[in-house]
């Protein structure tokens, strides 16, 4: 995904909606990509950002995860 950056991953789909839902009310535009397989239970789900959108994410998740 070029032009694009990880800011987050995790494996519950709940928990990166979330993210997504508090970026987008941010005016962060991001995109999921699920590698989590269902059948196994391995693999992420990962959150994409804009390369210009990656420190204000970052800043974002970071404030969340340190409540």
């Amino acid at each position: 995904m070029e032009g694009w950056t990880l800011v987050y991953s995790g494996n519950r789909i709940q928990e990166v909606e979330f993210i997504k839902e508090l970026l987008e009310e941010n005016d962060i535009l991001s995109v999921i990509v699920n590698k989590h397989d269902s059948v196994y239970l391995i693999g992420d789900i990962e959150l994409y950002v804009p390369f210009d959108d990656a420190f204000g994410a970052s800043q974002l998740i970071n404030s969340l995860e340190s409540e």
